[in-house]
């Protein structure tokens, strides 16, 4: 089923972005051809392979990694002394609640 103009309007509501009419135009089936893409991949036959837990960087295993070692945290007043808004020692964030 093709994505429609009312599919794409909901999708940029739910990211928050506006679009205009051009827009809509434009992205609407650049996010079809998306969606039929993946439609394609779900017809793979991925029963003989294995879930992967995590993508492996280039390099592989052997790939040196950074010791793990304990650090002193950043005090609260410090790590909060950027935030846009602060209260009760935490940071605060717009609320968000999906719109229907």
């Amino acid at each position: 089923m093709p994505l429609t103009e009312k599919d794409v309007r909901y999708v940029a509501e739910l990211a928050h972005l506006d679009l205009t009419d051009e827009e809509i135009r434009k992205f609407q089936p650049q996010l079809d051809a998306i969606l039929g893409y993946m439609q394609k991949l779900n017809q793979l036959d991925t029963t003989q392979v294995e879930p992967m837990a995590q993508v492996i960087a280039p390099g592989g295993a052997s790939r040196p990694l950074r010791p793990d070692c304990v650090h002193e945290s950043l005090p609260q007043e410090i790590a909060l002394a950027n935030a846009p808004e602060a209260g009760a020692g935490h940071f605060k964030v717009p609320s968000v609640i999906e719109r229907e």
